[in-house]
């Protein structure tokens, strides 16, 4: 046997990667996003579906996949807190993260792992994200909002892959933004110049249906502001 071949495919196999997927009353897509992350061939999961308050089926689709797949539920305190709980949880040596209502790519962990095996410094690795329309979404709703289908860089929870303990070094989600929450989180990386690769492959699939809809509205910009503000006065700090 070639050692050259079998060593990199050991360490993928003596690799456990933590996936955390918060949800709430997200019964809807939850299946196919579970789906997305089992689906990666050749890779050992540790995955963790947090339920922050659903009252809908969402414990019962969890239910059908058993092992790799735990389940917490919480009360409803937000995705940031759900996030953090799943960290907590978390028993990988690498963490991803997976909104309810979006996909992975078949080859996702694949495209990310080999830039680690590539780069044994490399930290933190993202790919693009290309956005779609759900099947159940209306037409008037489609033609209410454009969206782009081409691919685009994805600084985005759902399109990492990060060493666990470079994301400790960045610390956990901000629990008072309910928006706006992964930015003030990336742009504490950026400080902290972690070492970090942005992939041209496209890694996940962010779903746009009717439930998601409120995301896109001009109203919720005031909390993006406030993130990227916050991240403006803490350099400037560090320069003064």
């Amino acid at each position: 046997m070639d050692s050259t071949k079998s060593a990199p495919d050991d360490a993928k196999r003596n690799t456990l990667f933590s996936v955390i997927i918060p949800v709430y009353n997200g019964e809807k897509y939850l299946g196919d996003a579970i789906g997305s992350v089992l689906s990666q061939a050749g890779f050992r999961f540790d995955v963790m579906v947090v339920d922050d308050g659903s009252t809908d089926d969402t414990a019962k689709v969890v239910e059908r996949f058993g092992p790799p797949v735990r389940y917490h539920y919480q009360m409803n305190a937000g995705v940031a807190a759900a996030r953090n709980q799943g960290v907590a949880m978390a028993r990988g040596d690498f963490f991803s993260f997976l909104d309810a209502d979006d996909l992975w790519t078949a080859d996702k962990m694949q495209r990310q792992w080999a830039a680690f095996e590539a780069d044994p410094a490399l930290e933190l690795a993202f790919g693009h994200a290309r956005q779609f329309y759900s099947e159940d979404l209306p037409p008037q709703e489609r033609n209410r909002i454009a969206i782009s289908t081409e691919s685009m860089p994805g600084h985005h929870a759902g399109a990492m892959l990060i060493k666990k303990e470079a994301f400790f070094r960045v610390g956990l989600f901000k629990v008072d933004l309910r928006i706006g929450e992964f930015i003030d989180w990336y742009a504490r990386a950026v400080e902290l110049k972690l070492k970090s690769v942005m992939l041209t492959d496209v890694v996940m699939e962010r779903r746009i249906h009717q439930t998601n809809l409120g995301r896109l509205h001009s109203d919720q910009r005031a909390g993006y502001v406030h993130v990227l503000k916050a991240a403006l006065d803490r350099r400037r700090n560090k320069q003064s």
